[in-house]
């Protein structure tokens, strides 16, 4: 059993212990706070909702929903939703704040509660900390029973989430139609299964294979979009009968890519080939967070824009595109953000650039991974032990490497020419990851366990 309270929401495992997993009572205080929050912050009694697919939602679902009209919060309910179409539905429904029940990656015994702010956008660390203090004080005021909240449902907004994705000048399709793809989508029966057809018939694809597009939440695999996880549409794709593969994950905000022969195009390298196009079209900055591949950095100076890195996670991304007035970002998890259409990670409007791209270069998917720089990221994460001082640890570190570039916005990235590794630790568990960049696997993982090697002889003379 697991509950984790972070600054962006609430997650945790279905069934156990109150305050010990994501238990209906935790589901109502979480709920109750956001709640709370909203109205003292927004004086907006609105409040967008929308779930994924996961076997829990409907029940969390009715949870947060008689919550928040208790509080007075009238709720429009998108029902079954990706994460971006919720996003985008805040603002247009002039909400206070909005709700996605979706443990996004993590497998179906999982849920959680992630939130956005009156911009549709995920609430910041000084905000999120507000609300976990709500919680914590449990200091909420419910509704007298005549000023309870409505309630009302909506299924328009995927509709119109796709309609101002084909509304976007770069978004030709035209040419995707002419391009003539044979597509398999592998949606692991959550909302991709119904949203990534829809997009892709408006977009003039005829020619659909849907493979686990039931969006049932029997997940057949895991759903973290990973080489490891996708053996099945791999396979399917070595017959040879189709041109590439889309993958998402369970609420859409993340988009991996299988080439025609089966291999993987690299979830790090959607965001680097839509980046490309859009900079062809768009020249300007572009950001991805400190743990995402240097081949960003690569394509953004080809283009003459300038590259920024941000701390990790989605908020801060946006804060840094912000900043920048960057054109195009992201993570390297398969995360694009277009703020032609709204700052938030969305795997459709990536799929309908990327597609975009393809078609226009006239090449197989295979053949475009191939005009980028190939780097390999090794990943890699060390234990320890409580009592000891994770940031007394990354500090001697951060002394020992002095002489290279070094970034310490988020944990410790060390540059070395056209290397990197980065350590950060965890906010949930005694742990450190190291993550390390090369132009080979072997190099990578070589330079991940120097590092390592560092930490522990840091560690061992601490004792």
């Amino acid at each position: 059993m697991a509950l984790i309270k972070s600054i962006s929401g609430i997650r945790g495992t279905i069934g156990g212990e109150v305050g010990e997993a994501l238990t209906p009572l935790d589901v109502v205080k979480f709920a109750a706070a956001f709640g709370t929050w909203v109205l003292q912050t927004t004086n907006n009694n609105n409040i967008v909702i929308g779930r994924d697919a996961r076997l829990s939602g409907d029940m969390v679902n009715r949870l947060v929903v008689a919550t928040l009209q208790g509080l007075g919060i009238n709720v429009i309910d998108l029902g079954l939703s990706t994460t971006p179409t919720v996003e985008m539905a805040v603002p247009a429904k002039k909400a206070g704040g909005g709700i996605i029940l979706t443990a996004s990656h993590n497998p179906k015994q999982w849920n959680a509660l992630k939130l956005l702010n009156q911009h549709g956008e995920f609430i910041n660390d000084q905000e999120g900390k507000l609300v976990l203090e709500l919680a914590e004080k449990e200091s909420f005021q419910f509704a007298e029973v005549t000023k309870l909240g409505k309630y009302t449902q909506s299924d328009k907004f995927l509709k119109r989430h796709i309609k101002a994705i084909l509304d976007l000048p770069l978004v030709d399709a035209e040419a995707i139609k002419a391009a003539n793809f044979k597509i398999v989508v592998d949606a692991v029966n959550s909302c991709g299964g119904f949203a990534v057809p829809q997009l892709l018939e408006a977009l003039g694809v005829t020619q659909i294979e849907k493979l686990y597009c039931e969006p049932d939440g029997n997940f057949p695999h895991n759903p973290e979009p990973l080489p490891e996880n996708l053996g099945e549409i791999s396979r399917m794709m070595e017959k040879g009968k189709f041109d590439l593969g889309i993958v998402v994950d369970p609420d859409v905000d993340r988009l991996a890519l299988v080439n025609e022969d089966g291999s993987m195009f690299g979830e790090e390298y959607t965001l680097v080939a839509v980046s490309d196009y859009v900079l062809q079209n768009t020249p300007g900055n572009t950001v991805s967070n400190l743990s995402s591949t240097r081949a960003l950095r690569d394509v953004t100076e080809k283009s003459g824009g300038t590259y920024f890195a941000s701390a990790v996670g989605e908020v801060n991304v946006v804060n840094m595109m912000k900043a920048q007035n960057a054109v195009i970002g992201g993570e390297g998890n398969g995360g694009i953000i277009y703020p032609e259409l709204h700052y938030g990670r969305d795997a459709l409007v990536g799929i309908a650039l990327f597609l975009t791209h393809l078609a226009k270069s006239g090449l197989s998917i295979s053949r475009l991974r191939a005009k980028y720089p190939n780097y390999y990221i090794s990943k890699n994460k060390i234990e320890l032990t409580p009592d000891i001082d994770v940031d007394a640890v990354l500090a001697k570190v951060q002394k020992q490497y002095a002489k290279q570039p070094i970034n310490t916005i988020d944990g410790v990235k060390i540059e070395f020419d056209r290397e990197w590794v980065h350590l950060r630790k965890s906010n949930t568990e005694p742990i450190i990851r190291i993550y390390a960049e090369s132009d080979s696997l072997s190099t990578a993982d070589h330079l991940a366990n120097k590092i390592i090697g560092d930490i522990k002889d840091i560690i061992s003379d601490k004792e």
